[in-house]
């Protein structure tokens, strides 16, 4: 112990208040429904993350946890599909410039036929004008 504190307040800070240990541990949060009708929205995100087989099977009353968590198993997989969708895209971008590079296309190429284009159609408007 320290000098000059009084040793009834430090045990104080140690014991929790007798008026919290007597009031009920609450479960749930006053606020909460305890089953949630879903839409047919929710219905539908309940079968694809595949929390019930048949739309048959789902309850009239669903938890909203139970929501939220087929919310969040989708969420998962559409990110897998675009993750995929992402590397598939790449893959054919790669393909695809190999197989302008045999043509022998490039930017730089495509870039300077547009330019001496242009410049073409400027000399063709200024002779025109004279």
């Amino acid at each position: 112990m320290t000098k000059g504190v009084d040793p009834k307040i430090s045990r104080r800070l140690c014991i929790k208040p007798q008026e919290q240990s007597q009031l009920p541990p609450r479960s749930r949060s006053p606020l909460r429904v305890p089953g949630h009708k879903p839409t047919d929205w929710e219905k539908r995100f309940l079968l694809w993350a595949g929390h019930f087989k048949k739309p048959e099977d789902i309850p009239e009353t669903v938890s909203i946890e139970t929501i939220r968590a087929a919310k969040t198993t989708l969420r998962v997989k559409i990110s897998y599909v675009m993750i995929a969708l992402t590397i598939l895209g790449c893959i054919v971008m790669v393909i695809k410039g190999k197989q302008a590079i045999k043509r022998n296309e490039s930017l730089t190429s495509i870039n300077l036929e547009k330019k001496a284009q242009w410049r073409e159609e400027a000399t063709r408007s200024t002779s025109a004008k004279s």
